[in-house]
């Protein structure tokens, strides 16, 4: 028989657990961090699953030549990010960097939502955050506009107190190890202090008669400090070789659910063609469509024109033709290394612009229809013709390169 806190009455018979107890919330469940931490897990998990999936259906994200792909965002990291001497070996390996990335982004969601090893999942989503925010959102203006930040900070309560034994796979599979050798279920059950203190057995007219009458206090309560006895029989050693074992099963049964889940949204997005919202620009220097719908290189001059040409001062970035009319082209700024893109509104008139955006650093594509330049990472959006900002959360616009058409029918920045 038993006393709750200002409630009397007989104890309800005891009933044996259903399959599905163990999803029931607790008594006073807000109470439990396990249960508060719920939807956090689930927000995370969510997130960061769609991400790495996203990525894979996306061919453009692993094309070099399309503006939102991780090679463009790597080469404009590699120019404003803190740790840019990092970075920039990386570029040389764009697409194997964005493979990882999107595996990874995968395994921590489905360690999230799964409560599958949380806590190493937490610390997986902890440090892809921090270094998104060290490569991409570590210029952002004010600081609480980029993401990355957020999602860091959101992970520590996952990384200090786990899943929290509730509807998560490492408590399930713990506690049918313990099942298995006969030994009581480990559960955190919010409790009151009078309840407890009541359970003691020692508490008498305000003080507590095992510390010589000293008031009781939860902090040194023998009640909440010694911690029950493990059955006699009980092989602790057999019984955490059985948990990692089953863990271990676990682990690569998601691990199988997570391959198949990115190969199969990897070759959905190769079949259907992935984003068709950005198309691929053409790259001044590189691989030039021919009339014929084949291919042919154009070659730029390092600097000026070909003799007995009056070319322009500065350097040449490439043919002239390689820019579609009403399209974008791009190429790296002889001046500062940083990706940029050249549009030709009009025919003969041509207008370039620094790539990289303002906000946090990723790289602009151009949108021909509606003839902007939109960031991939934020939204900022950019006058096609001035490069003016039209959207935030950019405070300012794009930096203007100035280009000719030199008589050689080549490109220059001037």
């Amino acid at each position: 028989m038993g006393e709750e806190e200002g409630v009397t009455g007989t104890a309800a018979p005891a009933r044996a657990p259903r399959f599905w107890g163990w999803a029931a919330p607790t008594p006073r469940a807000l109470y439990s961090a396990g249960w508060v931490l719920v939807p956090l897990r689930a927000f995370l998990g969510v997130t960061f699953l769609f991400a790495g999936l996203q990525k894979l259906a996306n061919p453009a994200f692993f094309k070099a030549s399309n503006p939102v792909s991780i090679q463009a965002q790597l080469a404009g990291a590699a120019r404003r990010s803190p740790v840019h001497a990092l970075v920039t070996p990386l570029a040389h390996v764009g697409v194997a960097v964005g493979l990882v990335l999107a595996l990874a982004e995968v395994a921590v969601g489905l360690g999230a939502l799964l409560g599958l090893w949380t806590r190493a999942a937490a610390a997986g989503g902890l440090v892809l955050s921090v270094l998104l925010f060290l490569t991409v959102s570590f210029h952002s203006s004010p600081y609480y506009t980029g993401s990355d930040l957020v999602f860091a900070f959101a992970w520590t309560p996952l990384l200090l107190a786990g899943s929290g034994g509730v509807l998560a796979a490492d408590a399930m599979i713990a506690n049918r190890a313990r099942d298995a050798m006969g030994a009581p279920r480990r559960a955190v059950v919010p409790m009151s202090f009078a309840v407890v203190r009541r359970s003691c057995g020692v508490y008498a007219e305000g003080g507590c008669r095992v510390r010589n009458g000293a008031a009781c206090e939860p902090a040194p309560c023998p009640f909440l400090a010694v911690r029950a006895p493990e059955p006699a029989r009980l092989d602790v050693r057999e019984l955490d070789r059985r948990t990692v074992a089953a863990m271990g099963v676990a682990s690569a049964g998601a691990t199988l659910l997570g391959l198949l889940a990115a190969s199969g949204t990897a070759e959905a997005g190769r079949l259907v063609g992935g984003a068709k919202a950005v198309a691929d620009t053409p790259v001044l220097g590189g691989p030039a469509t021919a009339p014929g719908g084949g291919s042919t290189t154009t070659t730029a001059p390092a600097s000026g024109g070909p003799p007995g040409t009056s070319a322009p001062a500065g350097t040449a970035i490439g043919a002239a033709s390689v820019v579609p009319v009403g399209g974008a082209a791009s190429f790296t700024d002889p001046k500062t290394g940083d990706p940029s893109l050249v549009v030709q509104p009009r025919a003969g008139e041509f207008v370039a612009f620094d790539a990289v955006c303002p906000h946090a650093g990723c790289t602009v594509a151009y949108q021909a229809a509606q003839r902007l330049f939109v960031c991939p990472c934020h939204g900022s959006e950019f006058s096609g013709t001035t490069g003016a900002l039209r959207l935030g959360p950019a405070t300012t616009g794009l930096t203007r390169i100035q280009v000719t058409e030199g008589p050689d029918g080549q490109l220059y920045v001037v």
